[in-house]
């Protein structure tokens, strides 16, 4: 069973904690963490691409020449698609590129991102992220203690006081810092390393375990 230090915020080890097996020790199913990365990639794409068809573009009302007669071929509008400044063939138009995985596939993608943190040894676990005020120097100084490397990505539980926190943290532009129930595959993927609060690693083992 994958086990773990408790630090607090000077560093100092305080207790031992077992992760869940189910949760932060299965095998990584690497085409679960692909599919899910692939789509959390599409729904962050905006579809805001548009192109003018030929019934958009301005102009081209009137027949530019005769049907029959002149010797060049037929045409109805200075506006279809062969035209200088006529409309686009099949260009692209707004839409959403979203989708979903299945439950069970996200949920699998997701302990298996966790397992390879913990196998990998770039997951800390911490008693708690609490600051007096909202100071970005001292969020620097708990990093350091913790050897939080760059691109850190921290995780707190729901009803923790963290609001000092993560203003502390706002300012530094490689460190993110979400809830227990934000989490998602590609934030993890993505970080170097993650650190759990002691309560955010219970909260997902409730909900993913």
């Amino acid at each position: 069973m994958p086990k773990t230090v408790v630090l607090n915020q000077e560093g100092k080890e305080l207790h031992e904690i077992t992760l869940s097996p189910e949760v932060f020790g299965i095998e990584p199913n690497q085409q679960a963490i692909f599919d899910a990365i692939i789509m959390q990639r599409a729904c962050m794409r905006q579809g805001t691409h548009d192109t003018k068809g030929r019934s958009e573009v301005r102009g081209g009302g009137r027949k530019p020449w005769r049907q029959k007669g002149t010797g060049r071929a037929r045409q109805g509008s200075t506006r279809a698609p062969q035209w200088r400044g006529g409309g686009t063939v099949f260009g692209p138009t707004p839409r959403s590129y979203s989708y979903k995985l299945n439950k069970k596939v996200r949920r699998l993608a997701l302990k298996s991102v966790l397992s390879e943190k913990v196998a990998e040894s770039n997951m800390t676990v911490v008693d708690a992220l609490k600051l007096a005020e909202p100071k970005t120097k001292a969020f620097v100084q708990i990093i350091s203690n913790i050897n939080a490397c760059n691109k850190t990505l921290f995780v707190v539980a729901p009803d923790e006081d963290f609001e000092n926190a993560f203003c502390s943290m706002r300012n530094i532009p490689t460190m993110m810092m979400l809830t227990a129930d934000g989490i998602n595959v590609y934030d993890i993927v993505n970080a170097n390393k993650i650190v759990f609060t002691e309560a955010a690693v219970k909260h997902v083992e409730e909900a993913l375990g």
